[in-house]
Protein backbone atom coordinates (compact mmCIF):
# COMPACT_ATOMS: atom_id res chain seq x y z
CA UNK A 1 0.00 0.00 0.00
CA UNK A 2 2.83 2.30 0.71
CA UNK A 3 3.73 2.28 -3.15
CA UNK A 4 0.13 3.47 -3.59
CA UNK A 5 0.97 6.66 -2.11
CA UNK A 6 4.53 7.25 -2.12
CA UNK A 7 4.40 10.52 -4.49
CA UNK A 8 3.24 12.34 -1.26
CA UNK A 9 4.74 12.97 2.32
CA UNK A 10 3.76 12.95 4.56
CA UNK A 11 2.86 9.37 4.20
CA UNK A 12 0.52 6.95 5.68
CA UNK A 13 0.91 4.48 8.36
CA UNK A 14 1.39 4.22 12.07
CA UNK A 15 4.82 3.53 14.21
CA UNK A 16 5.92 3.78 17.65
CA UNK A 17 9.41 4.61 19.32
CA UNK A 18 11.40 1.54 21.27
CA UNK A 19 13.37 3.20 23.17
CA UNK A 20 12.10 2.33 26.69
CA UNK A 21 14.46 5.11 28.26
CA UNK A 22 12.88 8.01 26.35
CA UNK A 23 8.96 8.62 26.36
CA UNK A 24 7.43 7.11 23.66
CA UNK A 25 6.93 8.69 20.31
CA UNK A 26 4.04 7.81 17.70
CA UNK A 27 4.59 8.30 14.50
CA UNK A 28 1.19 10.06 12.89
CA UNK A 29 0.65 9.01 9.16
CA UNK A 30 -2.37 7.68 7.64
CA UNK A 31 -3.40 4.19 7.81
CA UNK A 32 -3.62 2.24 4.41
CA UNK A 33 -7.99 2.83 4.68
CA UNK A 34 -7.78 5.34 6.42
CA UNK A 35 -11.40 7.80 6.11
CA UNK A 36 -9.72 11.18 6.60
CA UNK A 37 -6.77 10.19 3.68
CA UNK A 38 -8.48 12.43 1.07
CA UNK A 39 -7.55 9.62 -1.21
CA UNK A 40 -9.99 7.08 0.15
CA UNK A 41 -13.02 9.62 0.18
CA UNK A 42 -15.51 8.47 -1.62
CA UNK A 43 -16.33 10.11 -5.39
CA UNK A 44 -18.96 12.25 -3.93
CA UNK A 45 -17.05 14.11 -1.72
CA UNK A 46 -13.85 14.41 -3.96
CA UNK A 47 -16.75 15.45 -6.52
CA UNK A 48 -18.20 17.89 -3.96
CA UNK A 49 -14.28 19.55 -3.47
CA UNK A 50 -13.77 19.51 -7.67
CA UNK A 51 -16.89 21.38 -8.30
CA UNK A 52 -16.32 24.16 -5.81
CA UNK A 53 -12.44 25.12 -6.71
CA UNK A 54 -13.87 24.43 -10.43
CA UNK A 55 -16.25 27.12 -10.13
CA UNK A 56 -13.54 29.66 -8.62
CA UNK A 57 -11.16 28.73 -11.53
CA UNK A 58 -13.93 29.44 -13.91
CA UNK A 59 -15.43 32.93 -12.13
CA UNK A 60 -11.68 34.57 -12.08
CA UNK A 61 -10.38 34.07 -15.19
CA UNK A 62 -14.05 34.84 -16.63
CA UNK A 63 -13.83 38.01 -15.12
CA UNK A 64 -10.38 39.17 -16.98
CA UNK A 65 -12.43 39.11 -20.06
CA UNK A 66 -16.42 39.64 -19.31
CA UNK A 67 -16.11 43.18 -19.56
CA UNK A 68 -14.44 43.17 -23.02
CA UNK A 69 -17.52 43.91 -25.41
CA UNK A 70 -17.97 46.93 -22.78
CA UNK A 71 -14.80 48.43 -23.47
CA UNK A 72 -15.55 51.13 -25.38
CA UNK A 73 -19.08 52.22 -23.14
CA UNK A 74 -16.81 51.97 -20.03
CA UNK A 75 -14.24 54.41 -21.91
CA UNK A 76 -17.02 56.94 -22.49
CA UNK A 77 -18.19 56.57 -19.03
CA UNK A 78 -15.27 57.34 -17.26
CA UNK A 79 -14.04 60.25 -19.97
CA UNK A 80 -10.55 58.28 -21.60
CA UNK A 81 -9.63 56.46 -24.56
CA UNK A 82 -10.29 52.15 -25.37
CA UNK A 83 -6.97 51.60 -25.35
CA UNK A 84 -6.28 52.80 -21.71
CA UNK A 85 -9.54 50.61 -20.34
CA UNK A 86 -7.61 47.11 -22.02
CA UNK A 87 -5.32 48.17 -19.00
CA UNK A 88 -7.93 46.67 -16.60
CA UNK A 89 -7.43 43.74 -18.41
CA UNK A 90 -3.71 43.74 -18.47
CA UNK A 91 -4.00 44.49 -14.73
CA UNK A 92 -6.60 41.44 -13.77
CA UNK A 93 -4.32 38.71 -16.01
CA UNK A 94 -1.14 40.24 -15.32
CA UNK A 95 -2.01 40.14 -11.28
CA UNK A 96 -3.81 36.70 -11.95
CA UNK A 97 -0.31 34.99 -12.98
CA UNK A 98 1.52 36.73 -9.84
CA UNK A 99 -1.16 36.15 -7.26
CA UNK A 100 0.14 31.94 -7.64
CA UNK A 101 3.86 32.79 -6.57
CA UNK A 102 2.34 33.92 -3.48
CA UNK A 103 -0.88 31.45 -2.78
CA UNK A 104 0.13 27.90 -3.91
CA UNK A 105 3.35 28.03 -1.46
CA UNK A 106 1.02 29.79 0.92
CA UNK A 107 -1.55 26.17 0.65
CA UNK A 108 1.55 24.01 1.29
CA UNK A 109 1.87 25.56 4.63
CA UNK A 110 -1.38 26.65 6.07
CA UNK A 111 -3.27 24.17 3.99
CA UNK A 112 -5.60 24.61 0.71
CA UNK A 113 -9.32 25.71 2.04
CA UNK A 114 -8.05 28.67 4.31
CA UNK A 115 -6.48 29.62 1.40
CA UNK A 116 -9.50 28.99 -0.98
CA UNK A 117 -11.89 30.95 1.40
CA UNK A 118 -9.95 34.06 2.13
CA UNK A 119 -8.15 34.58 -1.03
CA UNK A 120 -11.85 34.15 -2.97
CA UNK A 121 -14.03 36.23 0.12
CA UNK A 122 -11.62 38.76 -1.14
CA UNK A 123 -11.82 38.77 -4.86
CA UNK A 124 -15.68 38.29 -4.10
CA UNK A 125 -15.70 42.20 -1.91
CA UNK A 126 -12.78 43.61 -4.80
CA UNK A 127 -15.88 43.53 -7.11
CA UNK A 128 -17.94 46.10 -5.27
CA UNK A 129 -15.97 48.70 -5.50
CA UNK A 130 -14.48 47.75 -9.05
CA UNK A 131 -18.38 48.29 -10.29
CA UNK A 132 -18.73 51.79 -8.22
CA UNK A 133 -15.77 53.23 -10.08
CA UNK A 134 -14.76 56.98 -10.73
CA UNK A 135 -12.38 57.11 -12.93
CA UNK A 136 -10.21 54.75 -15.01
CA UNK A 137 -7.33 54.88 -12.21
CA UNK A 138 -9.37 53.30 -9.69
CA UNK A 139 -10.88 51.11 -11.79
CA UNK A 140 -7.78 49.33 -12.88
CA UNK A 141 -6.51 49.80 -9.71
CA UNK A 142 -9.35 47.09 -8.14
CA UNK A 143 -8.89 44.98 -10.92
CA UNK A 144 -5.28 44.37 -9.80
CA UNK A 145 -6.41 43.48 -6.35
CA UNK A 146 -9.05 41.24 -8.01
CA UNK A 147 -6.73 39.23 -10.36
CA UNK A 148 -4.39 38.24 -7.46
CA UNK A 149 -7.06 36.88 -4.64
CA UNK A 150 -9.03 35.55 -7.60
CA UNK A 151 -6.18 33.41 -9.04
CA UNK A 152 -6.69 31.28 -5.65
CA UNK A 153 -8.60 28.72 -7.33
CA UNK A 154 -6.31 28.78 -10.34
CA UNK A 155 -2.97 28.63 -8.39
CA UNK A 156 -3.89 25.34 -5.85
CA UNK A 157 -6.41 23.53 -7.98
CA UNK A 158 -3.87 21.23 -9.30
CA UNK A 159 -2.42 20.92 -5.80
CA UNK A 160 -5.73 19.73 -4.54
CA UNK A 161 -6.63 17.32 -7.41
CA UNK A 162 -3.39 15.89 -6.62
CA UNK A 163 -4.30 15.13 -2.95
CA UNK A 164 -7.76 13.68 -3.96
CA UNK A 165 -6.88 11.27 -7.03
CA UNK A 166 -4.58 8.84 -7.68
CA UNK A 167 -2.16 9.47 -10.85
CA UNK A 168 -3.64 6.57 -13.04
CA UNK A 169 -6.82 8.69 -13.23
CA UNK A 170 -6.00 12.04 -12.05
CA UNK A 171 -5.73 13.32 -16.15
CA UNK A 172 -9.65 12.85 -16.79
CA UNK A 173 -10.72 14.73 -13.20
CA UNK A 174 -8.20 17.47 -14.10
CA UNK A 175 -9.45 18.19 -17.91
CA UNK A 176 -12.60 18.88 -16.30
CA UNK A 177 -11.35 21.30 -13.76
CA UNK A 178 -8.91 22.80 -16.30
CA UNK A 179 -11.76 23.79 -18.19
CA UNK A 180 -12.44 27.06 -15.86
CA UNK A 181 -9.23 28.68 -16.84
CA UNK A 182 -9.78 28.52 -20.38
CA UNK A 183 -13.34 28.85 -20.84
CA UNK A 184 -13.57 31.35 -18.28
CA UNK A 185 -11.73 33.74 -20.71
CA UNK A 186 -14.07 32.51 -23.92
CA UNK A 187 -17.68 32.45 -21.77
CA UNK A 188 -16.77 36.07 -20.36
CA UNK A 189 -17.36 38.00 -23.70
CA UNK A 190 -20.64 36.31 -24.34
CA UNK A 191 -22.31 36.74 -21.07
CA UNK A 192 -20.40 40.43 -20.97
CA UNK A 193 -21.99 41.22 -24.31
CA UNK A 194 -25.42 40.77 -23.07
CA UNK A 195 -25.21 42.04 -19.99
CA UNK A 196 -24.09 45.19 -21.43
CA UNK A 197 -26.78 45.41 -24.27
CA UNK A 198 -29.48 44.90 -21.99
CA UNK A 199 -28.07 46.92 -18.58
CA UNK A 200 -24.85 49.85 -17.93
CA UNK A 201 -21.60 48.08 -18.05
CA UNK A 202 -21.42 48.28 -14.13
CA UNK A 203 -23.62 45.63 -13.94
CA UNK A 204 -21.15 43.23 -15.26
CA UNK A 205 -19.60 44.05 -11.94
CA UNK A 206 -22.87 43.75 -9.80
CA UNK A 207 -23.51 40.35 -11.25
CA UNK A 208 -19.93 39.00 -10.45
CA UNK A 209 -20.28 39.66 -6.82
CA UNK A 210 -23.60 38.00 -6.56
CA UNK A 211 -22.44 34.82 -7.81
CA UNK A 212 -18.90 34.72 -6.59
CA UNK A 213 -20.90 35.33 -3.21
CA UNK A 214 -22.63 32.13 -3.43
CA UNK A 215 -19.18 30.18 -4.61
CA UNK A 216 -17.67 31.37 -1.59
CA UNK A 217 -20.77 30.39 0.49
CA UNK A 218 -20.72 26.98 -0.56
CA UNK A 219 -16.91 27.13 0.13
CA UNK A 220 -17.65 28.06 3.76
CA UNK A 221 -19.95 25.18 3.93
CA UNK A 222 -18.62 22.03 1.44
CA UNK A 223 -15.11 22.22 0.80
CA UNK A 224 -13.06 20.45 2.91
CA UNK A 225 -9.12 20.30 3.34
CA UNK A 226 -7.34 17.90 1.47
CA UNK A 227 -3.78 18.58 1.98
CA UNK A 228 -2.61 15.37 3.81
CA UNK A 229 -0.11 17.58 6.54
CA UNK A 230 -2.37 20.07 7.57
CA UNK A 231 -4.95 16.80 8.26
CA UNK A 232 -2.08 15.23 10.06
CA UNK A 233 -1.40 18.30 11.79
CA UNK A 234 -4.65 18.28 13.16
CA UNK A 235 -5.00 14.73 14.03
CA UNK A 236 -1.67 15.56 16.11
CA UNK A 237 -3.51 18.43 18.01
CA UNK A 238 -6.42 16.46 18.97
CA UNK A 239 -3.92 13.66 20.25
CA UNK A 240 -2.28 15.55 22.39
CA UNK A 241 -4.98 17.39 23.85
CA UNK A 242 -6.76 14.06 24.87
CA UNK A 243 -3.56 12.04 25.27
CA UNK A 244 -2.79 12.39 29.24
CA UNK A 245 0.54 9.12 28.74
CA UNK A 246 3.27 11.84 28.08
CA UNK A 247 3.61 9.90 25.08
CA UNK A 248 5.36 12.24 22.18
CA UNK A 249 3.70 13.00 18.51
CA UNK A 250 4.96 13.02 15.51
CA UNK A 251 4.09 13.26 12.29
CA UNK A 252 6.08 11.20 9.61
CA UNK A 253 8.75 13.18 7.49
CA UNK A 254 7.55 16.46 9.68
CA UNK A 255 9.53 19.72 8.62
CA UNK A 256 10.67 20.85 11.98
CA UNK A 257 12.04 24.60 10.74
CA UNK A 258 10.58 27.44 11.99
CA UNK A 259 7.51 29.14 10.59
CA UNK A 260 9.18 32.09 8.87
CA UNK A 261 12.22 29.56 7.83
CA UNK A 262 9.13 27.19 6.23
CA UNK A 263 7.43 30.14 4.70
CA UNK A 264 10.19 31.79 3.39
CA UNK A 265 11.67 28.31 1.62
CA UNK A 266 8.10 28.18 0.47
CA UNK A 267 7.86 31.24 -1.25
CA UNK A 268 11.06 30.78 -3.05
CA UNK A 269 9.82 27.50 -4.48
CA UNK A 270 8.03 28.39 -7.45
CA UNK A 271 10.45 30.70 -9.01
CA UNK A 272 13.39 27.73 -8.27
CA UNK A 273 11.27 24.96 -9.98
CA UNK A 274 10.73 27.53 -12.83
CA UNK A 275 14.23 28.64 -13.42
CA UNK A 276 15.86 25.54 -12.73
CA UNK A 277 14.21 23.23 -15.13
CA UNK A 278 14.48 23.46 -18.31
CA UNK A 279 11.54 21.55 -19.20
CA UNK A 280 9.31 23.76 -16.71
CA UNK A 281 10.64 27.10 -18.26
CA UNK A 282 10.30 25.76 -22.16
CA UNK A 283 6.36 24.49 -21.70
CA UNK A 284 6.18 27.88 -19.33
CA UNK A 285 7.16 30.13 -22.41
CA UNK A 286 5.11 27.25 -24.86
CA UNK A 287 1.88 28.04 -22.96
CA UNK A 288 2.53 32.22 -22.11
CA UNK A 289 2.61 32.34 -26.51
CA UNK A 290 -0.70 30.07 -26.11
CA UNK A 291 -2.28 32.68 -23.68
CA UNK A 292 -0.65 35.45 -25.83
CA UNK A 293 -2.25 34.13 -28.57
CA UNK A 294 -6.03 33.67 -26.91
CA UNK A 295 -6.20 36.85 -24.79
CA UNK A 296 -4.99 38.70 -28.39
CA UNK A 297 -7.64 37.21 -30.08
CA UNK A 298 -9.85 37.70 -27.66
CA UNK A 299 -9.50 41.15 -27.24
CA UNK A 300 -10.18 42.24 -31.23
CA UNK A 301 -12.93 39.84 -31.73
CA UNK A 302 -15.11 43.17 -31.54
CA UNK A 303 -12.68 44.84 -34.20
CA UNK A 304 -12.79 41.38 -36.49
CA UNK A 305 -16.43 40.47 -35.96
CA UNK A 306 -18.15 43.90 -34.90
CA UNK A 307 -16.32 46.22 -37.72
CA UNK A 308 -15.24 43.15 -40.18
CA UNK A 309 -18.42 41.84 -40.18
CA UNK A 310 -21.02 44.07 -39.02
CA UNK A 311 -22.13 41.64 -36.28
CA UNK A 312 -23.93 43.18 -33.14
CA UNK A 313 -22.01 42.93 -29.93
CA UNK A 314 -24.23 39.92 -29.04
CA UNK A 315 -23.60 38.26 -32.12
CA UNK A 316 -19.90 38.91 -31.84
CA UNK A 317 -20.34 37.42 -27.90
CA UNK A 318 -21.23 34.34 -29.62
CA UNK A 319 -18.24 33.78 -31.72
CA UNK A 320 -16.64 32.90 -28.81
CA UNK A 321 -18.39 29.58 -28.41
CA UNK A 322 -16.17 28.28 -31.23
CA UNK A 323 -13.18 27.57 -29.19
CA UNK A 324 -15.55 27.04 -26.13
CA UNK A 325 -17.06 23.86 -27.93
CA UNK A 326 -13.01 22.57 -29.17
CA UNK A 327 -12.56 22.99 -25.55
CA UNK A 328 -15.37 20.86 -24.73
CA UNK A 329 -14.57 18.69 -27.48
CA UNK A 330 -11.03 17.57 -26.00
CA UNK A 331 -11.85 17.20 -22.45
CA UNK A 332 -14.97 15.03 -23.85
CA UNK A 333 -13.33 12.48 -26.05
CA UNK A 334 -9.41 13.18 -25.60
CA UNK A 335 -8.41 14.33 -22.35
CA UNK A 336 -9.56 10.76 -21.27
CA UNK A 337 -7.01 9.26 -23.16
CA UNK A 338 -4.12 10.83 -21.46
CA UNK A 339 -4.95 8.49 -18.70
CA UNK A 340 -5.20 5.50 -20.94
CA UNK A 341 -2.10 6.29 -22.50
CA UNK A 342 0.06 6.88 -19.28
CA UNK A 343 -1.30 3.92 -18.10
CA UNK A 344 -0.64 1.53 -20.96
CA UNK A 345 2.84 3.08 -21.18
CA UNK A 346 3.52 2.67 -17.33
CA UNK A 347 2.57 -1.19 -17.86
CA UNK A 348 4.76 -1.94 -20.73
CA UNK A 349 7.31 -0.55 -18.49
CA UNK A 350 7.11 -3.09 -15.73
CA UNK A 351 4.51 -0.74 -13.79
CA UNK A 352 7.04 1.76 -13.43
CA UNK A 353 5.30 5.41 -14.33
CA UNK A 354 7.59 8.45 -15.51
CA UNK A 355 6.14 11.82 -16.15
CA UNK A 356 6.80 12.19 -19.82
CA UNK A 357 3.96 9.57 -19.88
CA UNK A 358 1.82 12.53 -20.15
CA UNK A 359 3.25 13.90 -23.42
CA UNK A 360 2.59 11.68 -26.08
CA UNK A 361 -1.11 13.69 -26.57
CA UNK A 362 0.43 16.93 -26.43
CA UNK A 363 2.03 16.37 -29.50
CA UNK A 364 -1.48 16.68 -31.50
CA UNK A 365 -2.34 20.04 -30.22
CA UNK A 366 1.60 20.89 -31.31
CA UNK A 367 0.41 20.53 -34.56
CA UNK A 368 -3.09 22.37 -34.59
CA UNK A 369 -2.36 25.03 -32.88
CA UNK A 370 -0.12 26.35 -36.13
CA UNK A 371 -2.70 25.06 -38.46
CA UNK A 372 -5.70 26.46 -36.86
CA UNK A 373 -3.65 30.16 -36.62
CA UNK A 374 -2.86 30.26 -40.19
CA UNK A 375 -6.39 28.86 -40.66
CA UNK A 376 -8.40 31.76 -39.14
CA UNK A 377 -5.40 34.76 -40.29
CA UNK A 378 -5.94 34.24 -43.78
CA UNK A 379 -9.61 33.41 -43.73
CA UNK A 380 -10.02 36.67 -41.51
CA UNK A 381 -7.74 38.34 -43.60
CA UNK A 382 -9.67 37.32 -47.24
CA UNK A 383 -13.31 37.85 -45.39
CA UNK A 384 -13.64 34.61 -45.67
CA UNK A 385 -17.56 33.65 -44.55
CA UNK A 386 -17.66 33.78 -40.64
CA UNK A 387 -18.35 30.18 -40.05
CA UNK A 388 -15.18 29.09 -41.68
CA UNK A 389 -13.14 31.13 -39.64
CA UNK A 390 -15.44 30.43 -36.38
CA UNK A 391 -14.62 26.95 -37.40
CA UNK A 392 -10.65 27.53 -37.18
CA UNK A 393 -10.82 28.61 -33.70
CA UNK A 394 -12.81 25.32 -32.96
CA UNK A 395 -9.71 23.46 -33.31
CA UNK A 396 -7.36 25.81 -31.76
CA UNK A 397 -9.79 25.30 -28.80
CA UNK A 398 -8.67 21.62 -29.28
CA UNK A 399 -5.23 21.92 -29.65
CA UNK A 400 -5.31 24.31 -26.45
CA UNK A 401 -6.60 21.78 -23.95
CA UNK A 402 -4.49 19.16 -25.45
CA UNK A 403 -1.47 21.00 -24.39
CA UNK A 404 -2.20 22.63 -21.33
CA UNK A 405 -4.08 19.07 -19.89
CA UNK A 406 -0.98 17.17 -20.51
CA UNK A 407 1.82 19.62 -19.47
CA UNK A 408 0.05 20.17 -16.13
CA UNK A 409 -0.48 16.62 -15.47
CA UNK A 410 3.37 16.61 -16.82
CA UNK A 411 3.70 19.12 -14.00
CA UNK A 412 1.85 17.18 -10.92
CA UNK A 413 3.53 14.16 -11.40
CA UNK A 414 6.96 15.08 -11.45
CA UNK A 415 6.61 17.83 -8.35
CA UNK A 416 3.61 15.73 -6.72
CA UNK A 417 3.74 16.80 -3.20
CA UNK A 418 4.46 20.56 -4.66
CA UNK A 419 2.33 19.88 -7.21
CA UNK A 420 0.65 23.61 -6.94
CA UNK A 421 4.11 25.58 -6.77
CA UNK A 422 4.99 23.38 -10.03
CA UNK A 423 1.67 24.90 -11.75
CA UNK A 424 2.18 28.14 -10.29
CA UNK A 425 5.48 28.53 -11.99
CA UNK A 426 3.95 28.12 -15.06
CA UNK A 427 0.79 30.40 -14.70
CA UNK A 428 2.96 33.14 -13.57
CA UNK A 429 4.90 33.44 -17.20
CA UNK A 430 1.65 32.93 -19.12
CA UNK A 431 -0.44 35.20 -17.36
CA UNK A 432 1.86 37.86 -17.67
CA UNK A 433 2.54 37.43 -21.50
CA UNK A 434 -0.77 36.73 -22.12
CA UNK A 435 -1.75 40.53 -20.06
CA UNK A 436 1.32 41.93 -22.00
CA UNK A 437 0.61 41.13 -25.41
CA UNK A 438 -2.74 42.29 -25.78
CA UNK A 439 -1.60 45.71 -25.50
CA UNK A 440 0.89 45.53 -28.36
CA UNK A 441 -1.65 43.26 -30.45
CA UNK A 442 -4.46 46.06 -32.02
CA UNK A 443 -1.35 47.78 -33.44
CA UNK A 444 0.29 44.77 -35.12
CA UNK A 445 -3.08 43.69 -36.57
CA UNK A 446 -3.59 47.47 -37.51
CA UNK A 447 0.02 48.32 -39.14
CA UNK A 448 0.28 44.39 -41.05
CA UNK A 449 -3.28 43.27 -41.36
CA UNK A 450 -4.39 40.49 -39.52
CA UNK A 451 -2.92 37.66 -42.05
CA UNK A 452 0.44 38.12 -41.39
CA UNK A 453 -0.50 39.64 -37.97
CA UNK A 454 -1.73 36.64 -36.58
CA UNK A 455 0.62 34.38 -38.24
CA UNK A 456 3.16 35.83 -36.27
CA UNK A 457 1.75 33.83 -33.41
CA UNK A 458 1.34 30.73 -35.30
CA UNK A 459 4.70 31.04 -36.33
CA UNK A 460 5.76 31.18 -32.48
CA UNK A 461 3.75 28.04 -31.85
CA UNK A 462 5.32 26.19 -34.68
CA UNK A 463 9.15 27.54 -33.36
CA UNK A 464 7.92 25.58 -30.03
CA UNK A 465 5.56 22.52 -31.35
CA UNK A 466 8.55 20.17 -31.19
CA UNK A 467 9.00 20.31 -27.38
CA UNK A 468 6.52 17.70 -26.31
CA UNK A 469 8.19 15.44 -28.21
CA UNK A 470 11.82 16.24 -27.72
CA UNK A 471 10.81 16.08 -23.71
CA UNK A 472 9.23 12.86 -24.06
CA UNK A 473 12.77 11.29 -25.40
CA UNK A 474 15.07 13.58 -23.17
CA UNK A 475 12.82 14.24 -20.37
CA UNK A 476 14.01 11.73 -18.38
CA UNK A 477 17.70 12.73 -19.08
CA UNK A 478 16.84 16.56 -17.84
CA UNK A 479 14.99 15.80 -14.58
CA UNK A 480 17.91 13.60 -13.49
CA UNK A 481 20.44 16.11 -14.93
CA UNK A 482 18.27 18.92 -13.28
CA UNK A 483 17.43 17.34 -9.89
CA UNK A 484 16.70 19.92 -6.99
CA UNK A 485 15.69 19.74 -3.32
CA UNK A 486 12.55 21.30 -2.86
Amino acid sequence: MAGKYDERSPLLQNGHGDNSEEPEVQIIDFEDDDPQNPRNWTRTRKMINVGIIALMAVLSPLASSMFTPGISQIAKCLHTEASVVVGATTGFVVSLGIGPLVLAPLSETFGRRNLYLIGFSIFTLSQIPTALSPNVGFLIGWRVVSGFFGSVGVANGGGTISDMFDPSERAGIFGWYLLGPLLGPTLGPLFGGMIVQSLDWRWLFWILTIVCAVNTLAGFFFLKESYAPVILAARKRALEESSSSGKVYRIANQDERPLRTRLTHNMQRPLRILFTQPIVLTMAVYQAILFGTTYSLWTNFEAIYGSGYGFSTTQVGLMYLGPGIGFFITVWFIVPKIDTVYNTLTEKNDGKAKPEYRLPLANIGAVLIPLSLFWFAWTVEYHVHWFVTILATVFFGLGMITIINSVQNYYIDSFSKYAASAIAAGTVFRSIVGGVLPLGASGLFESVGYGWGISVFAFLSLALSPAPLLFMRYGPRLREKFAIEL
